[in-house]
């Protein structure tokens, strides 16, 4: 099936990656409506008429996560040069969808991510494709397909890495954060996605979160009670670990945390004290 569609619901056998598996979202069971009897069978009208919308909302996404691995995109930044051609979907209602690219994208990422972007209570997938003539670009999937992407790099073998979603800057709406080409640009850029659009917010130089080869993306979100969210990488030249703030204002504000020792070093500074 073509990128942008729902494809085959029926549930398959995982297939094998080298790759972490998709991190998963646990939701709260929804409490039950009371049962009640009409004293006046004419009143049943009135409250199908007044049951919560929740009632009929469509299924969740559960989880999700890579399948179809291929050769055609030989790339290897992450570890080899075998990416997937599809990625699928588990919804709440125990159905699995497939959404499959077609043979001119990948989806070349460690995993897909939920989060959810526009506030409605349901998760999102955030997402890395890369074109086989183009380069990679980050995408926003739900369950009915690809809502909204970046505008792809321009080139093959040019590559982007996901840092995470939150509310970086207080305000009640979610901040996506990515490095464009962390081997070589080395810019952190931040996008919100509303009404299926992202929109482009900020951007900070000189930083990276991966060296290529590895299998995993380094550093990621802090977000500890109490202190304002920060963004943990390591500066361009792998000599120092940082903390990146968004403000309220839109400004970017960098502190050095160390020296960069090591993942570890990324990964300790995620800790909340």
């Amino acid at each position: 099936m073509a990128a942008g569609g729902t494809g085959d619901c029926a549930a398959r056998p995982p297939d094998r990656a080298r790759r972490r598996t998709a991190r998963r979202w646990q939701w709260p069971v929804r409490r039950a409506l009371p049962s009640w009897r009409p004293w006046r069978a004419g009143l049943c009208v009135c409250l199908a008429l007044l049951l919560p919308s929740a009632v009929s909302a469509e299924p969740r996404i559960e989880a999700a996560r890579l399948i179809l691995p291929t050769g055609r995109y030989p790339h290897g930044v992450l570890g080899d040069r075998i990416e997937h051609g599809g990625m699928a979907l588990q919804l709440s209602d125990g159905r699995q969808l497939r959404m499959i690219l077609p043979e001119s994208l990948v989806f070349e990422d460690t995993a897909p991510r939920l989060a959810d972007l526009d506030g409605d209570g349901a998760p999102e997938v955030l997402v890395v494709e890369s074109s086989l003539s183009r380069g990679a670009r980050l995408a926003v999937w739900d369950a009915q397909g690809r809502r909204s992407a970046t505008a792809f790099i321009g080139q093959p073998w040019r590559w982007l890495a996901p840092l995470g979603a939150a509310d970086l800057d207080g305000d009640g709406r979610i901040e996506i954060a990515y490095v464009d080409r962390p081997h070589l640009v080395k810019t952190l850029r931040l996008l919100r996605y509303e009404d299926g659009a992202l929109t482009p917010l900020a951007s900070a130089p000189d930083v990276s979160n991966h060296r290529i080869g590895w299998t995993e993306i380094a550093g990621g979100l802090r977000l500890c009670p109490g202190t304002p969210p920060e963004m943990i990488l390591a500066d361009g030249d792998w000599h120092q670990v940082l903390a990146l703030r968004l403000t309220p204002q839109g400004a970017i504000l960098r502190r050095v945390l160390g020296p960069y020792a090591g993942l570890d070093s990324l990964a300790s500074a995620q800790r909340c004290d």
